[in-house]
């Protein structure tokens, strides 16, 4: 049994001529170059891996695979420690592929970056015949939304079945990595009304349900097909993304909104102190009008106002009893005096 680890794996899209010379190098770490088996992989499009080579710290030269033994690929140890190189003296259309390592400790497999080598130039005439076209996205997207991907393959001089990888580069990063390898799909092709005879049109869809930001970035189509392997021109999905305030933005919102809080407190204070106020004054008014001795309150007030005080006396005086056989003369129940003397205050 043989666990794979989930690892993010990049791959490097390479474009070279035939007859160039190509280097290709793979770095291990010292764990794994002390205590591993490394290996050198070539895939195929649309084909299983093969295993290169294989290197162990002990061996000094590296162990080449079956046809590889006797081939112009050759696999060889750099200077630096847990780093190999790989080497194609003259490029040609059978080594179009894809090339990357891969180490194992027990039973742990680990895949490291990789590289794609395709061929460019006249001299790679098929190419001529076969197109690979993606359609651009106009709008933004939004997160949560779904979207599909088209790829359009024109082809006219091979009809065999077609193996679609799909690749994304994302934002800030140098090289685009595998998402999508539906392996052979041939059941999409139709004849092409829009195009002459005998050319045939392949549609593929990659569809990418709920997006996040994640998910941002410039999706290829590449197909294999024939023996070689047609590239797309990309299509960049954009998200719309919300503002992101720096820290001086930050603060400035809340200065602001403490501001704002407390002008509304500051209302909210004079609101209550300017009714409180009133209703005094109505209490003043209504007590010097309705109250007994209310004139006497009101003098008092203006008293306080002008500084000066006046003090006030009553005298009552109870009815006197008169004389047997004396007529009773009407006399006031209730005789109320009072004196009023002026002082000023100190």
């Amino acid at each position: 049994v043989t666990q794979c680890n989930n690892v993010q794996w990049q791959v490097q899209v390479r474009e070279v001529y035939i007859g160039d010379p190509v280097t290709l190098y793979c770095v291990f770490s010292e764990i794994i170059y002390n205590r591993g088996n490394m290996f050198w992989f070539k895939q195929i499009m649309g084909e299983i891996p093969e295993v290169v080579a294989r290197m162990q710290k002990f061996q000094s030269r590296p162990e080449l695979y079956k046809e590889f033994k006797n081939s112009h690929l050759n696999v060889e140890k750099a200077e630096a420690d847990g780093t190999y190189r790989l080497t194609i003296p003259k490029m040609e259309p059978k080594d179009e592929a894809i090339y990357y390592c891969a180490s194992r400790i027990e039973y742990a497999v680990n895949f490291i970056n990789g590289t794609v080598l395709v061929l460019k130039g006249k001299n790679h005439q098929m190419s001529d015949y076969k197109t690979v076209v993606q359609r651009p996205m106009s709008d933004p997207f939004h997160p949560g939304e779904n979207v599909t991907l088209q790829c359009t393959v024109l082809s006219e001089t091979c009809t065999g079945e077609h193996s679609v990888y799909w690749f994304r580069a994302g934002s800030g990063e140098s090289h685009p990595g595998v998402i999508y390898t539906p392996g052979n799909r041939s059941d999409e092709c139709e004849k092409s009304p829009e195009t002459p005879s005998p050319t045939k049109s392949c549609v593929y869809n990659l569809s990418k349900n709920n997006l996040s930001l994640s998910d941002s970035g410039t999706y290829y189509c590449a197909v294999a097909t024939c023996g070689e392997i047609l590239f797309g021109n990309g299509t960049k999905l954009d998200m719309a993304t919300i503002k992101k305030w720096n820290k001086s933005e930050k603060a400035l919102v809340v200065v602001v909104v403490g501001l704002a809080v407390a002008l509304v407190l500051c209302g909210i204070g004079i609101i209550f102190l300017a009714c409180n106020r009133s209703k005094e004054q109505v209490c003043e008014n209504c007590k010097v009008g309705t109250c007994p001795g209310g004139r006497h309150d009101g003098l008092r007030g203006e008293q306080a106002q002008d500084g000066v005080t006046l003090n006030y006396g009553a005298l009552n005086f109870s009815e006197r009893k008169t004389k047997r056989g004396r007529k009773k003369r009407e006399t006031p129940q209730e005789s109320v005096y009072s004196d009023v003397r002026f002082s000023e205050r100190e």
